[in-house]
């Protein structure tokens, strides 16, 4: 399995942008799909975007437009730009690789 550590959260505005990093343990270079999930407390945890190999990506409804996945093969890190964020964007934000655990995630607050 892939070990893989979430960081880049923090408290920002309503409107205002983050960028998540997901570095792994080993090369990903062999893995074709990508993934980010959330979960906002007493919600379940919801997938939120993708990337294959190939670099074609998929996103939930609820950030399509404004959140962008990417990959870096070389430094072995996928990152989740995160633009116009909206209040309802707040939770605990996970990379999932297929093989990978769960990660600690990191925390996204988007408040006034």
């Amino acid at each position: 399995q892939v070990h893989l550590v979430e960081s880049g959260g923090g408290l920002v505005q309503p409107g205002g942008s983050l960028k998540l990093s997901c570095a792994a343990s080993r090369s990903i270079s062999s893995i074709n799909v990508m993934t980010w999930y959330r979960q906002a407390t007493g919600k379940e945890r919801e997938w939120v975007a993708l990337i294959n190999s190939g670099g074609a990506t998929n996103y939930a409804d609820s950030v399509k437009g404004r959140f962008t996945i990417s990959r870096d093969n070389v430094e072995n890190t996928m990152y989740l730009e995160m633009n116009s964020l909206k209040l309802e964007d707040t939770g605990v934000y996970y990379c999932k690789f297929p093989g990978s655990g769960w990660g600690q995630g990191t925390q996204v607050t988007v408040s006034s």
